[in-house]
């Protein structure tokens, strides 16, 4: 019998089966749900995808919104943002057109490469019949004639296909969705759309257009794999968790805390990892590594088996592989080149069903109960600290820091009955702020801490912000970000206005880039570059950049305050406000929360003039003999 076929262009092709595809959706609270996987598309239309893409998204506006952005990076960081936020199981695409709108959004791609996270994109591309080119912005290679400025999101994709003819599209679209829906494999794809492909027409199966709601596959643990995991861990008496993204992305924080509870196991949280457990939870030790509390870098000193439950163990994790370095280490993780890292015990599994099976397999071992006594204590007594340092008051005449800036933003929240702890997600993602929220940041819902410490890309934030809120706008999306991070990329904040999803952005002011001034001079280096106040030539007018006036024009409510109480007033009034609100208090980059921290691999110059840089590098050479090799 004849397949029933419909007559589509690609491009309309493309959308609809985007705007077709459900999937089973889990829910924070545990509710499943069919929900749309794809939430909408982020798009700047021009010369290489208005005609094709842009007709037929409009056609199909009413099942697949399209929304407009001012920034092609930063569109593709918001719908980045939003599949973080929905833990990986919805997506938003993004299209553009070729040259400069398209490498804008390569480094977005790099992001989500680094962090695991999927996203959609769609640049048009130049023509495959050749017959026009050079076309507008088409870059062009001397050696290869099927090269593109598309060809630069190669390195920095999961899967990259240029779309030639219309019956790839079959073969290529389902395979873009199947890599960012696996677990292990999950991360961005690239289908590049030449604009005359766009248009062509073809006999479509109608059947494409009925995929099968998608269900997260969550492998488990090889037999042999587990025992022996079992095994090493039945050994240590003093092991120590190490929970990273994966626990989030595969909703594993009940599994995590029955774990931990049952086996008498502290818990300490990487970056992706912070909201695994509540932030009062009596084993969660808080951040761990560079950024970390005194608590879980202590335990970590110590500890003799570390069980790393989906991290990447980055260098900021693990102190550059010096902080645990003597430790045995167990890696739990979906990713075989994440679980193999630094010749660790692979346990290759989904999270989830990993912990549930290793703690099977333990049975009724528990760790050295006086192991488990000093982490109580340690976790007790670093919570009573995060009290202390983010209620302290400033002294007089004196800038705040970031720790109170903290404080200030979370008591807002008990100022209107509201525990913030439950009801806000913070969205950060470069600077000093990173580390202090690591260390200060209260989270009691899993995902409420969102940063991007995986790339770090300065300018991701108040786009993230954005994507955080289309995907939870029943929560208070509040932006924590530095002046040199906002001045990256901040229009955005005239796009979440546009589209009715407020966001409150709360910019801390220190003149510069406060903390690679920090690290230059930590390094032996003299201020150089950094901060605002010394980079004027002859010549040249002092920096004097009005941020809440910026705000404003960009169609936010804004304020500048003087003081930390008044940011806590003005914090009150922002969150019972409805439209994106901007609140800037100037801070000092000169005071940093001191408590905790390990050592940072940072290659210090092996000769210089600069007898600080020589003392600096034999501190280096020392810190090094500490690294597991």
């Amino acid at each position: 019998m004849d397949r029933k076929t419909v007559r589509l262009t690609v491009a309309q092709a493309l959308v609809r089966y985007l705007a077709a595809l459900k999937a089973e959706v889990t829910q924070p609270d545990g509710r499943t749900e069919v929900l749309p996987y794809c939430g909408g598309v982020f798009s700047i239309f021009g010369h290489g995808n208005v005609a094709g893409l842009g007709e037929a998204l409009q056609a199909e506006k009413a099942v697949l919104p399209t929304f407009r952005a001012h920034n092609e990076q930063g569109m593709a960081n918001a719908a980045i943002a939003y599949a973080k936020t929905n833990f990986r199981q919805r997506i938003m695409a993004v299209t553009s057109s070729i040259g400069p709108g398209a490498t804008n959004m390569v480094t977005s791609a790099a992001l989500a490469h680094v962090a695991r996270l999927p996203v959609l994109l769609l640049p048009g591309d130049v023509f495959v019949s050749r017959l026009p080119d050079p076309v507008l912005q088409q870059v062009e290679s001397f050696e290869q004639g099927d090269l593109s400025a598309n060809d630069c999101f190669r390195p920095v994709t999961r899967y990259f296909d240029r779309i030639t003819t219309p019956e790839q599209l079959l073969v290529a679209l389902p395979r873009a969705i199947q890599v960012m829906t696996d677990p292990a494999q999950c991360g961005p794809v690239c289908l590049a759309l030449p604009q005359d492909v766009q248009t062509f027409a073809h006999d479509w199966p109608e059947d494409f257009f009925q995929p099968e709601v998608i269900r997260f596959r969550r492998p488990p643990a090889e037999a042999r794999e587990l025992a022996a995991a079992a095994e090493l861990l039945k050994s240590a008496k003093k092991p120590l968790i190490v929970a990273g993204g994966g626990v989030l992305y595969s909703q594993a924080w009940a599994e995590l805390a029955a774990f931990a509870e049952a086996h008498g196991i502290p818990v300490a949280e990487s970056q992706a990892g912070k909201g695994s457990l509540g932030w009062n939870h009596p084993l969660n030790l808080g951040s761990i590594g560079v950024t970390g509390s005194p608590a879980a870098n202590r335990l970590a000193e110590d500890c003799d088996v570390v069980f790393a439950v989906g991290t990447r163990l980055q260098d900021f994790t693990t102190g550059s592989h010096a902080l645990y370095a003597h430790a045995k280490l167990l890696s739990l993780n979906v990713q075989p080149f994440d679980a193999g890292k630094k010749r660790g015990r692979m346990l290759v599994a989904d999270a989830r069903d990993g912990l549930a099976q290793l703690g099977a397999a333990l049975g009724d071992w528990k760790a050295d109960a006086a192991w488990t006594a000093q982490a109580r204590d340690l976790a007790a007594g670093w919570l009573a600290r995060v009290t202390e340092l983010t209620l302290d008051t400033p002294a007089a005449g004196t800038l705040p820091y970031d720790a109170e800036v903290i404080g200030a933003v979370r008591e807002s929240a008990a100022d209107i009955g509201l525990d913030s702890a439950a009801s806000d997600i913070v969205v950060c993602a470069a600077g000093t702020l990173p580390a202090e929220l690591h260390k200060l940041w209260r989270s009691g819902v899993p995902g409420n801490y969102h940063m991007d410490y995986a790339y770090s890309c300065m300018g991701y934030e108040v786009a993230g912000g954005l994507g955080a809120k289309m995907a939870r706008p029943e929560r208070e999306v509040i932006v924590m970000v530095g002046d040199g991070s906002y001045m990256m990329l901040n229009n955005e904040l005239a796009t979440s206005v546009m589209l009715g999803r407020k966001i409150i952005v709360v910019l801390l002011d220190n003149r510069g880039y406060g903390c690679i001034e920090r690290l230059q001079l930590k390094s032996g280096g003299a201020s150089f570059n950094n901060m605002l106040d010394d980079c004027i030539p002859e010549g040249g007018v002092p920096s004097a950049i009005d941020f809440a006036m910026n705000g404003r024009s960009l169609g936010a409510e804004a304020v500048h305050v003087k003081d930390v109480a008044e940011l806590r007033r003005e914090m009150a009034r922002a969150r019972r406000a409805t439209r994106s609100q901007v609140l800037v208090i100037d801070t000092t980059h000169h005071r940093t929360t001191g408590d905790g921290g390990a050592w940072w691999e940072v290659a210090i110059p092996q000769v210089s003039q600069r007898p600080e840089v020589e003392a600096a590098h034999a501190r280096y050479l020392d810190a090094k003999k500490k690294q597991f090799n």
